[in-house]
Formats: structure tokens, C-alpha cells, sequence
């Protein structure tokens, strides 16, 4: 059964443009990851700070190897602070889902 993780980054708004900065950069790093099905970042549109870093993977398993391994290498060093003033994890079971239709 698929899983998803939701990061709620709270951002700062002079912080945003970094942030979306930072992922563009390392846009594709993730794909590659064994389990990894699906990703996007969500940018807040009214009422809240609140970015919505959103992933899917195969199993919970794959995941917790992608974020004790890659994602943690991934974050480490370069010098930057954070971009988001806080940070949590959301998970969830995909319990049903639907494609979209081709007509």
C-alpha cells in the first residue's frame, strides 16, 4: 500500500522565493529513489504560511530508507539556514484513489 508524506514548511514571506528557489535546484534528486511515485511543492495561495512539501512512496519502508539516507545528504551542509521557520510531518495510507480520464 502506497504512503504519503505531507511536509508542512511554515515560510516566512520573504523566505518564499527562496524556498521554491532551493527545490527548482534540486529538482529530479528524488525521482531516482527506489519506492519514490510522486512529489510536488504547494505554494500557499491565501490565509496561511504554510508550504506543502507532498510525496508518495511505495511503502512505508521506502521512505524511512530515503529520508535516513539520500534526503538526509541532501539537507547536510552547504551552509544555508533554513528557509521555513518550522517544519512538520504529516503520513498517511492511500485507502483509494482514481485516475484521471483519457478520453
Amino acid at each position: 500500500m502506497s504512503v504519503v508524506k505531507i511536509n508542512v514548511l511554515t515560510v516566512p514571506e520573504e523566505r518564499r522565493e527562496e524556498l521554491e528557489q532551493r527545490f527548482a535546484a534540486r529538482a529530479g534528486l528524488v525521482e531516482g529513489e527506489d519506492g519514490f511515485e510522486w512529489f510536488e511543492l504547494l505554494r500557499p495561495v491565501e490565509g496561511t504560511d504554510q508550504y506543502l512539501v507532498y510525496t508518495r512512496w511505495r511503502s512505508e519502508e521506502d521512505f524511512q530508507k530515503w529520508f535516513a539516507g539520500s534526503m538526509r545528504e541532501a539537507h547536510q551542509g552547504g551552509g544555508q539556514r533554513p528557509a521555513a521557520a518550522g517544519a512538520t510531518l504529516w503520513s498517511f495510507d492511500v485507502v483509494q484513489q482514481a485516475a484521471p480520464r483519457r478520453d
